[in-house]
């Protein structure tokens, strides 16, 4: 077993079938152990999505070189839900609604599809609504289609409601609390500190720091233009809040001159 949950090799990646292929990411490298918070931070349309599904395996996404690799086993060969097995998980930006699917059938479907094994009803319906008391998502949700008349905020607790159950390896939390008001960033922050533990690790993409705050981040990664420009701990968290992304582009754009 590899110390290095995930790692990323001078990544270029690109939208899948369009020409001329224009590369999003563009010789990214990255690499996450367990135990750790990584942030990747970065101005719109810097690839920072694009990441993260390129890590999942998304099909609109082609990887055009360099290498993925978790806990030492190449990614690029499996699909979506053989990564999902392995113990990756990714909260998506926008959460789809599936109407005709209960949240609970859908948990539990996933559980079973995960492990393999059959899931109980009743045992789990109690785990089910000891998590939802603990996100303040009332227990009736349980039975309504996912995610289908939820609020912005009611999806994205119900994402960590997801990631708590699942319990993965490696979790990409994708712009988890947009749009989250002062006490529901706090409910999304103790579910994130909740599954934390040193033999997992988590990805995360904000805009927004309050949430980090809260959490113990190891390290801040800035990404533009498809590359890490700058890394570093929570001091660059304090100086884009200060600065913004100005100067580090500058200072990296100075530096590709030399």
């Amino acid at each position: 077993m590899s110390n290095k949950l995930l790692e990323i090799r001078n990544l270029h990646a690109c939208a899948a079938g369009r020409e001329p292929k224009e590369e999003i990411l563009r010789g990214l490298s990255l690499t996450v152990e367990p135990g750790e918070i990584h942030v990747i931070l970065g101005a719109n349309g810097s690839g920072k999505s694009t990441l993260m599904n390129v890590i999942m395996g998304h099909p609109g996404y082609q990887v055009l070189e360099g290498s993925l690799e978790f806990d030492g086993e190449a990614l690029q060969p499996l699909k979506p839900f053989e990564r999902a097995r392995r113990g990756i998980f990714l909260s998506f930006q926008t959460p789809e609604e599936i109407p005709g699917i209960t949240v609970e059938n859908m948990l539990r479907a996933s559980r079973q599809a995960l492990t393999g094994k059959p899931v109980k009803i009743m045992s789990f319906r109690r785990e089910l609504h000891s998590v939802m008391e603990e996100l303040q998502i009332d227990a009736s949700y349980g039975q309504r289609y996912m995610n289908v008349g939820f609020s912005g905020g009611e999806k994205k607790r119900n994402e960590i409601l997801q990631l708590l159950l699942q319990q993965p390896r490696l979790a990409l939390l994708d712009e988890t609390d947009s749009g989250l008001d002062v006490d529901a960033v706090q409910i999304v922050a103790r579910g994130v500190k909740r599954f934390h533990n040193e033999k997992n690790a988590c990805l995360i993409i904000t805009h927004n720091t309050r949430i980090l705050e809260q959490l113990p981040v190891d390290k801040v990664h800035v990404l533009l233009g498809g590359r890490i420009v700058a890394e570093g701990g929570a001091e660059l968290i304090e100086k884009i809040d200060r600065e913004g992304f100005g100067s580090i582009r500058d200072a990296a754009e100075e530096l590709q001159g030399k």
